[in-house]
């Protein structure tokens, strides 16, 4: 489930917050394609996802110097999976940009023309976007020879065995076709053989699907043909990857040939001349979709002339020529049971609504997303409420609004629990957020197992052989409660060995590795302990201005005081800032977090930072602040300079602070630094200075 965030409006972002939600935002977004393309698991509504994009995208423009190399923008779907051989498309499968209404259209229809240069109507092709899996078929004089998914648009999955057991893909093309084409399409299950596929499944105590689009998906990526073959599959085709020659002038001339050799298009796709008569189009299409046979959820428009889609090309993972329109979510009324708390991974509290099943779609409902405190308050959702239920994006339930008209008369308002319901520990909301999470951190249950993931994955402590499933399967046996207990594993070395899956080799490599993990970084320490914020990035930082684990845990202790110096400090290295100095402190101001910790530091060594080029730096170990504009070089690079040479840079005056550079037009710090007594030097003392 999404886990909701407050969102600080994109111009009021520091650029060390973009960065940082830049860098969870690509986190974010690829485990969700993970989810839809590889594992037909969707997590998150359309809807949810769409807004993930457009944030990434939004902040991408305000800062496009912080455009990160795995950045969403340049990615579609997901890396294919390890089941089956790889196949590269020889033109990559791109996504689509989305449209939630006539005025986003609009919009797209205007940047086209802007692009052209030109003030007349375009010509559509509207074809209903069919829910299911993207295929790219590959014909070599007029024979399929090979089939793949979309993949993550650069390699997908060689399905081509399960496709050729399909009766809508084609053995060969009938009449004259290319010498090498790319033909492409989707495949989907109709709602009648979905819910004949779902009914058999039960029946045989099989898994049964949650829709259409997870039931064809999963239907085609069999290892076993024979699954595939006794699936009801179907495939409409919709567009073309490469060819060795051109086949048409416009899509519609296209789809013309497309079923001219043999292959279903959609009946419903039409050829509007003017662009004005999508809204029409798609309120009508909207109008049909209960009835249709299959599931849609939305309207794909592409410009008809495929001269002027060549022109336009492509921005980022989506073309400039063609937009999906999606429609707008489903709904109907319940009655809400009860409201339960999860906690996530991070801690975050999510309240999820039980409730009384209701058939919305098609699906059966029996929970939703309630989002977090502020919307339940803003809302006034209460047990035993009539609620309006949607589903956004056709996947993930929400609450809409609540009929008062029908709320018992003991009905009472919602508390929102302070502590959390797993482990009884303080649940803080820091100023400025929406979500409230659980500081337990090390010692809550509902985080541990995926800490403890993270704690031995390869940028933190990088211990072979402990993998998901291995750390799932150790906490339940009872082994594993906090990150020292992986460090205990080899006195049970004989009883791993004895484990189905293990062996005495096995269980002795993991013993080694281990071991020979015993020693570490102060900054993957640190950034193993799953603190909230603190990436990578963030503990080098950390490690570089503290030196050491002792220096380290006594400031951050002494930093859970408000107002002292030491939170002061904290606050003002440069790249931490005062939010993620909240972090810090949350998980410092739990002394079961600080307890875990030093059980941790018992069962290891952790190494000091390191500072290249101080031995003879005339600036290793000093605290330095530059304020005012600098001629000869940018801030950036003054400060990375600095600190290669062994400096602590923080953005604050303090008594702490050693040397302040001022440049030009100094302000407030230039002062407090004299009123304080620390040394001064201008830019061209500091040259001289560094050498």
């Amino acid at each position: 489930m999404l886990e909701p965030r407050h969102q600080t409006s994109v111009e009021a972002l520091t650029e060390t917050e973009a960065a940082e939600e830049l860098a969870r935002l690509a986190q974010e977004i690829a485990h969700h394609d993970a989810a839809y393309h590889t594992h037909d698991a969707p997590e998150i509504s359309d809807a949810a996802y769409d807004a993930l994009r457009r944030r990434n995208a939004a902040i991408e423009a305000q800062f496009p110097a912080l455009i990160r190399s795995d950045s969403p923008s340049s990615r579609i779907g997901a890396a294919p999976e390890g089941g089956f051989a790889k196949i590269r498309h020889r033109v990559p499968m791109l996504s689509l940009d989305n449209a939630f209404g006539s005025t986003e259209f609009a919009e797209f229809c205007t940047r086209a023309k802007r692009f052209l240069g030109r003030t007349e109507p375009l010509v559509f092709v509207a074809e209903p976007k069919i829910d299911g899996l993207s295929i790219n078929l590959t014909f070599e004089h007029g024979r399929f020879v090979r089939g793949a998914t979309r993949g993550d648009g650069a390699e997908g999955e060689d399905v081509t065995a399960n496709l050729q057991t399909m009766k809508s893909v084609p053995d060969k093309l009938h009449g004259p076709a290319p010498a090498l084409i790319e033909i492409r399409g989707e495949v989907f299950m109709t709602k009648a053989d979905f819910l004949a596929l779902n009914q058999s499944q039960a029946e045989a105590g099989a898994k049964v699907f949650a829709n259409p689009r997870n039931a064809a998906a999963g239907s085609l990526r069999q290892l076993d043909v024979r699954i595939t073959a006794s699936r009801p599959l179907s495939l409409f085709a919709y567009a073309q990857g490469e060819s060795s020659e051109p086949v048409a002038t416009t899509h519609w001339e296209y789809l013309e040939r497309l079923k001219n050799w043999g292959f279903d298009v959609n009946p419903l796709s039409r050829r509007l001349t003017n662009e004005t008569d999508a809204e029409a189009f798609q309120n009508q299409i909207g109008q049909e979709r209960s009835s249709l046979g299959y599931d849609i959820d939305g309207v794909v428009y592409k410009i008809d002339d495929l001269a002027l889609q060549r022109r336009l090309g492509f921005v980022g993972r989506a073309p400039r020529w063609a937009i999906a329109w999606k429609f707008p979510a489903e709904q109907a009324t319940t009655t809400l049971r009860e409201i339960r708390i999860q906690v996530g991974r991070t801690g975050a509290l999510t309240p999820v609504a039980e409730l009384e099943p209701v058939n919305v779609g098609g699906v059966l409902v029996a929970r939703a997303t309630l989002h977090n405190e502020d919307e339940i308050a803003r809302k006034d959702i209460r047990v035993g409420d009539t609620v309006v239920l949607q589903r956004a994006g056709d996947v993930i339930p929400q609450i809409v609004s609540v009929i008062t008209d029908r709320r018992p008369p003991d009905s009472i308002p919602y508390v929102f629990p302070d502590t959390c319901p797993t482990c009884g520990s303080n649940a803080v909301r820091p100023p400025g957020e929406v979500v409230r999470r659980c500081t337990g951190g090390l010692i809550c249950p509902a985080q541990r197992v995926e800490r403890l993931i993270h704690f031995v994955s390869r940028p933190a402590f990088d211990i072979d052989g402990l993998g998901d499933k291995t750390i799932q399967e150790f906490y339940n046996e009872g082994w594993l409660h906090g990150p020292a207990d992986l460090f205990k594993l080899p006195e049970r070395e004989a009883e791993i060995a004895a484990r189905e899956g293990w062996g005495k080799l096995s269980a002795r490599n993991l013993s080694r590795a281990i071991a020979a993990r015993r020693t570490v970084p102060l900054e993957r320490f640190i950034f193993a302990l799953g603190i909230r914020r603190i990436g990578s990035t963030n503990a080098k930082l950390l490690a570089r201005h503290y030196g050491t684990f002792a220096n380290w845990r006594t400031q951050m202790v002494a930093a859970t005081q408000v107002g002292s110096d030491e939170r002061l400090e904290l606050g003002s290295i440069s790249g931490i800032g005062p939010t993620i100095a909240e972090e810090l402190t949350d998980f410092f101001g739990e002394d079961r977090n600080i307890a875990a910790l030093d059980e941790l530091a018992a069962e290891v060594t952790v190494e000091d930072a390191a500072r290249a080029d101080a031995a003879d730096s005339p600036i290793a170990g000093k605290t330095v602040v530059f304020t005012g504009t600098l001629e000869t070089m940018t801030r950036p690079e003054a400060k990375a300079r600095a600190e290669s040479l062994g400096a602590k840079v923080t953005d604050s005056v303090s008594k702490k602070t050693d040397i302040v550079i001022v440049g030009a037009d100094a302000g407030s710090k230039a002062r407090k630094a004299v009123e304080l007594g620390v040394r001064t030097v201008t830019e061209a003392e500091w040259r001289e200075l560094v050498g």
